[in-house]
Order: C-alpha cells, then structure tokens, then sequence
C-alpha cells in the first residue's frame, strides 16, 4: 500500500496527471470509472482563486465519487499561494498539490509552473508556505530541471520533502524540453532510490503502452506511475495496464460500442457540468482521440464538431457506432499528442 498523508492508496498507484483544459470533472469521471486511483483537477491560479476569477473557482468543482483527489494550484507568490491553499481547503479536496513543471511560457513568465525551477530557493519557500497554511497533505509535481545545465531534481526532493511535502511526481523532461524528446527516467529512479528519500516518488512521461507501463514499473522501481496525455481520448489506458500486470496479458482493444458509451458519457457529464453551449463546444477536442483508427470518419468528425444540439450528437455518435460494428481496431501505442499546443493559456 502506499500513503500520502493519510490517504491509502493501491500498492501500485495509477495517477491521472493533473492537464489543462482537459482534466476537468467530466473527463475524470471516465477515467475513474476505467481505473484511474488518484486524480487531480486542472491547475488553478493562485491569483485568480484570490480574485474570485470565475473560471478559477469553476476549477474547484469536486465529487465524492472522484476521491481521491487533489487540487492542483500554482503561482510564484508565497502569500497568495499560502491563501490559496486555505481556500482550497473549504471544498475539501484529500490533497493539495503544487504545480511546478507547467512549462507553457505565459505561466513560466509570471515566475509559475517550471519557471520556478530557475530558483530552488523560491521553490522551497513557496512549498514551505503551503504546507504551513493546510491541514491537507501537500504534494508536488515538478520536472527534473529548468534545462540540460540544471537538472537538480535531486536536491529539489530533498528539500521538499525537508519541508514537508508527501509525495512527488516528477515528468522526466525538463522545461526546455517542452514535450520533446524522450522523457528520461534514471534521474526519477536516482530520487527514488536516494535512502533519504522516505515520500512516495511517481513518475511520469511517455507511457503510452501497458508494456512500457510494466517495463517502467520494474526498471525504475518508482512508488506508481502518472498518466497524462495517453489518457486523453484514451481513459481506457488506467484498465490495460492494471489488467497486464496482474495477468501479463493485453486486454482487447475497446470496441466500438465502448468507445461511443463513454464518448456519449463524457458529452452528457461535459454538458451537465458546463451548460449546452460551453459542454457542446468543449467537447469538440475530444472526438478525434475517441474515434481514431476509424477507416472514412471524417464525415462523421466534421458533423459531430458543427452540431450545437446534444440529442443531434447523440444521434450522430449512433450512427458510428452502427456503422463500424464489428470493427477490429489494430492495437498501438497511444500517439501522445502534446496538448498544450492548443492549450488556451
């Protein structure tokens, strides 16, 4: 079993990465249901939190069915983010985590997210403020450095697991990496097999495969693995690899008829979560991840990307499902798009 504070969680945990437009409740309702053990909510800015920014407080939105789960906030200011916290906490979340690794450059500028690793000290301090301010469990997810000359991700673990933190996630790029490249996990390992080291350490980048997932698990001895962008479109992923590793098997792929009931799913939640307009509109990004490998669906991807009715959606999503029944989808690794590409921030 491993703990975070008081929270018990799997022997071998699988994390939802906390992402950006896309891991809003409607998304982690899909992914809970196919495995998913801990969750975090989109990141939330500091500031906006403070300010009452309606999109911020939006961002707050938890359910008893999604625990456990951690709010992920960021900023660059030790006050604010101390505030932050402790409004945070009136929604009750089981942890509090602390972003950063965001390397998308309107957050880097304001000294947030993976700017912060230009400045160990500034990092400990604003995770020291947190800690002090919240009766939750405080967590972190970072990366291993600002660039190649900076990969101090070693002494970043130390220190903030000396202030108080109790557990890190660390994606094995640096900021100057963006998504590019291979993440390298044999500095996350050298955290994690660091005898001062006594917090959960999770690793993440680049699992794309419940092979890989396995080969990972057992090369890098990390406490449990967090998955981002292979989930996008692809909730299934949490199932497949808790499936592999107890029976060393693959599971089928989804069939049709799985991927258009959690499409429709993820629409519903989408569209009782944000209103017809927002829900319909948003949704629009998901389609193509959901239906992909599917021989001559333009057609249909174009219509599900125009209508604004959700029962004409619905409707349309049928017809797919109608369509391509029996269809054999060829299993791959999961193409990790980078999403902070059409990120709005």
């Amino acid at each position: 079993m491993v703990k975070i504070g008081n929270i018990n969680l799997p022997e071998f945990p699988l994390l939802l990465a906390p992402m950006e437009d896309v891991s809003d409740p409607p998304f982690r309702a899909v992914c809970k249901e196919n495995g998913a053990d801990l969750m975090y909510t989109e990141f939330i800015s500091s500031e906006g939190l403070i300010r009452d920014a309606i999109k911020s407080r939006r961002k707050l939105d938890i359910f008893d069915y999604e625990r456990p789960i951690g709010i992920q906030i960021f900023g660059g200011d030790e006050e604010a983010l101390a505030l932050s916290a402790k409004i945070v906490e009136a929604v009750q979340p089981d942890l509090v985590d602390i972003n950063f690794g965001c390397p998308v450059k309107k957050v880097v500028s304001k000294g947030a997210g993976a700017g912060v690793l230009k400045d160990i000290d500034l990092m400990v301090r604003l995770t020291e403020s947190v800690v002090k301010s919240t009766h939750l469990p405080v967590t972190v997810k970072t990366r291993l450095g600002w660039d190649d000359h900076s990969k101090n991700i070693e002494e970043v673990a130390e220190r903030l697991q000396d202030v108080g933190i109790k557990a890190l996630s660390i994606h094995g790029r640096t900021r100057a990496q963006m998504y590019k490249g291979e993440a390298d996990w044999t500095l996350i390992a050298k955290v994690k097999n660091n005898p001062r080291i006594q917090i959960p350490i999770f690793g993440n980048g680049d699992i794309d495969s419940p092979e890989k997932a396995w080969e990972y698990k057992n090369k890098y001895g990390v406490d449990g693995i967090m998955i981002g962008r292979a989930a996008i479109g692809y909730p299934w992923i949490f199932r497949e690899i808790k499936h592999y590793f107890t029976t060393k098997t693959l599971l089928p792929s989804p069939t049709i008829r799985e991927r258009v009931d959690v499409c429709k799913k993820h629409l519903l939640k989408s569209v009782e979560w944000k209103g017809p307009i927002v829900g319909i509109n948003e949704m629009r990004r998901h389609y193509t991840n959901y239906l992909k490998g599917l021989p001559g669906i333009k057609e249909y991807r174009n219509k599900l990307v125009t209508l604004k009715e959700t029962e004409e959606i619905l409707q349309v999503l049928t017809e797919i499902e109608h369509r391509y029944e029996g269809y054999n989808f060829e299993r791959t690794p999961i193409e990790l798009m980078n999403y902070h590409e059409k990120c709005p921030l």
